[in-house]
């Protein structure tokens, strides 16, 4: 019995099973482009699976450590050292003067804290803050209003220009949108008795987790990624991260570490990893939450993780090789890469899912069939490996955990929605393209009736994004269609599932958009 073609490499007859030999000098060009994107899927679903299994990793020694004995949690420190509040502030209206106000109550001995407001605003939030500081300077409050006559450097360059002002040995960063309770500093100053600590993270809480679908999906993902992996990562000995927000650093560390450096949209992950090859050693604290406004429109969280991509893979451009060169365990060496290279799944996924697409258009049956099982069971797995790292999240966390496990479906249609974006941002980083930084914009937000945020004078650009989207979306599930009508196979679940995210983000993007009146 003969092969009908080079391709198809085995052929069922009954119980018998026929094995055809390969000749790559006979292959055509059609048969070599086929191998090519089977051999395409193969690698990248097998790295895409390795990410998998990094996250089971995590989930897995987080309840060996959960198990542990808790850590003795300082009291007052030894010694009370001076601290610089630094708040950056760019066109804020709706946030400013609730952030103002939060840091300005912390309670701490006052001839030790000033607080600097870093404001780089071209709108009425200047004003509204000059009128803030100066009510609060007659109170005798410590607080400098600081202005730059450029944006230089963005955020970095902001904090830079505070760094070199400030009085404090210890510096207390908090973005516009974060409330810290009174008793902050009180609470994780203690940390730096220790004279090897450089920066103290606490974990992020959300003030309007309850408002929707999106921000109840954010709040999981960012609990996961505080209690979860910086909870693993500091118990464990590996690097972790400054957020940007919620969080003291020794100023000597910042220093020591060569300062702030504008050439990464994420200049608190590169700056943490300086410091710390710099021999610095971090501490989180989970038992100390500060809450954050979570960004309510699918725009706002397209934005900034397109952002945190770009600037994660700049970090990893910048930052790898020096990390690899350096006298580290290798356990610490390999967390750091998968921390560093955390974005490149989407581009991964983007790939596993074009290249098997495009092997059903061009290949067999046999091989359709192949690239349909790969596919449905690296959702499987990836279905069941978010299922367990968010319920591990969930518990950890209290409250209704098995009601939020419902939300991981939802995070990966949004995920598989925004993969264009955030793969354009990875390859933007990695190409060393410099791009503005693009803040996320707040507005003061709660409870779940409050739609003001519609009425707010930021708005982002929607139009353009929303339709690339949707015509992604479309031509997936029209691909997905073909494909089965040609194979007589149903569409793959990646296909089907890109097709679902487009159409799902650009639809909540342009409904947004259209609920906010004409200005």
């Amino acid at each position: 019995m003969h092969c009908r073609s080079r391709l198809e490499l085995w052929r069922r007859d009954g119980y018998l099973v026929h094995v055809c030999r390969l000749h790559v000098d006979e292959l055509s060009t059609e048969e070599v482009v086929v191998l090519i994107l089977i051999a395409l899927h193969i690698g990248a679903s097998i790295l895409l699976s390795a990410f998998g299994l990094h996250r089971l990793y995590l989930a897995r020694e987080y309840r060996r450590i959960k198990r542990r004995v808790e850590r003795n949690v300082p009291g007052a420190p030894q010694r009370w050292l001076s601290v610089t509040v630094q708040l950056p502030l760019y066109n804020e209206r709706y946030v400013a003067e609730r952030a103002i106000r939060a840091v300005a109550a912390l309670e701490y001995p006052r001839d030790l804290l000033e607080i600097q407001v870093l404001d780089d605003s071209t709108d009425e939030t200047s004003e509204l803050v000059a009128r803030v500081v100066g009510e609060l300077t007659d109170r005798g409050i410590r607080i400098h209003h600081i202005r730059r006559e450029a944006r230089t450097g963005y955020k970095a360059g902001a904090l830079a220009e505070g760094l070199s002002r400030a009085s404090g040995e210890l510096i207390a960063i908090f973005d516009a949108d974060f409330v810290p309770h009174a008793d902050f500093l009180l609470r994780v100053v203690g940390e730096f008795d220790s004279a090897g600590v450089g920066m103290v993270q606490a974990r992020w809480s959300h003030i309007n987790e309850s408002h929707s679908l999106l921000t109840r999906a954010q709040a999981l993902q960012l609990d996961a990624h505080f209690t979860l992996e910086h909870g693993v990562r500091e118990a464990k000995g590996f690097f972790f991260n400054f957020n940007g927000t919620a969080g003291i650093w020794r100023k000597q560390a910042i220093i020591d570490a060569g300062g702030w450096q504008a050439d990464t949209l994420t200049e608190d992950l590169d700056l943490s990893y300086r410091a710390q090859l710099k021999g610095w050693r971090f501490v989180y604290r989970d038992d100390v939450a500060v809450p954050a406004e979570l960004p309510v429109e699918i725009a706002a969280y397209r934005q900034q993780q397109q952002r945190w991509a770009q600037g994660g893979a700049q970090s990893a451009r910048k930052l790898l090789p020096a990390i690899m060169r350096a006298e580290l365990p290798r356990a610490v060496k390999r967390e750091a890469a998968w921390h560093l290279l955390t974005h490149f799944a989407y581009p991964l996924l983007a790939l596993v899912t074009l290249a098997g697409l495009a092997v059903g258009f061009t290949a067999e049956s046999l091989a359709a069939r192949w690239v349909l099982a790969v596919d449905g069971s690296l959702l499987t797995f990836a279905m069941g490996s978010l299922a367990y790292f968010y319920g591990v999240t969930a518990e950890a966390r209290g409250g209704h955990w098995r009601r939020r496990l419902l939300l991981v479906p939802l995070i990966m249609i949004i995920g598989a929605g925004i993969a264009l974006s955030q793969t354009l941002a990875v390859i933007r980083g990695l190409s060393g393209r410099r791009t503005p930084f693009l803040r996320t914009p707040k507005y003061d937000i709660a409870a779940a009736s409050d739609q003001s945020w519609r009425n707010a004078a930021y708005r982002l650009p929607v139009a353009g994004p929303a339709v690339v989207e949707f015509l992604a979306g479309l031509a997936f599930l029209a691909a997905g269609a073909l494909g089965a009508a040609r194979s007589d196979l149903p569409p793959s679940g990646l296909v089907l599932l890109f097709g679902v995210g487009f159409m799902f983000v650009s639809g909540v993007s342009l409904m947004q958009a259209r609920s906010r009146p004409n200005r």
